[in-house]
């Protein structure tokens, strides 16, 4: 059987999932940040070299706070397509570039990975790329929002390769890093 939705219950199928996706999105982001120990108070990020593009540190949170935010209303409008045409895989596409988001903080500040971080954001971006196409063929809008959120990620892998050149003794990525913790 098929039936038709009224657009007052396509609204309130997208609010639903609204509530649902942006809290969602937007504390696994947090929390993802908070467990690595990202940002400025973290000694070995302290102590690196600073790209010259390195925006001022409150910037990270307030851009990926409004990132997130349009991620959850992206993610809710491909969710609340239903019976639309590859969906699933849309939404596939969306949980594999974002559990690869949340992985660039731990690689980066607490593994202290540089080189992997940096790979990190290549692959996220090319998930992005996909993901904004199987968003776009469902609801072009969904694709649109994240638009912001690829040049973001774009920007952040120049910065991770910039961090890399200007500090490749302190990356950790092939097990040598130059911070040594002491314990006493």
């Amino acid at each position: 059987m098929n039936y038709l939705a009224s657009s007052g219950q396509l609204r309130a199928s997208l609010l639903r999932w609204s509530l649902f996706t942006v809290p969602l999105i937007v504390a696994l982001g947090f929390l993802a940040g908070q467990a690595a120990g990202s940002g400025p108070g973290n000694p070995w990020f302290d102590a690196l070299k600073k790209p010259a593009i390195y925006p001022p540190p409150a910037a990270f949170g307030i851009v990926w706070s409004v990132l997130y935010v349009m991620m959850g209303v992206s993610f809710a409008m491909i969710l609340s397509a239903r019976g639309a045409r590859g969906r699933g895989l849309a939404a596939a596409a969306f949980v594999v570039q974002l559990v690869l988001n949340l992985a660039w903080s731990p690689t980066f500040f607490a593994l202290h990975q540089i080189t992997g971080a940096f790979w990190i954001t290549v692959a996220m971006a090319l998930a992005i790329v996909l993901t904004i196409v199987l968003f776009w063929r469902i609801r072009p809008v969904a694709g649109m929002l994240l638009l912001p959120y690829l040049a973001w990620v774009c920007f952040a892998s120049v910065l991770t390769y910039q961090f890399l050149q200007l500090n490749p003794d302190a990356d950790g990525a092939f097990g040598t890093s130059s911070t040594v913790r002491v314990e006493i």
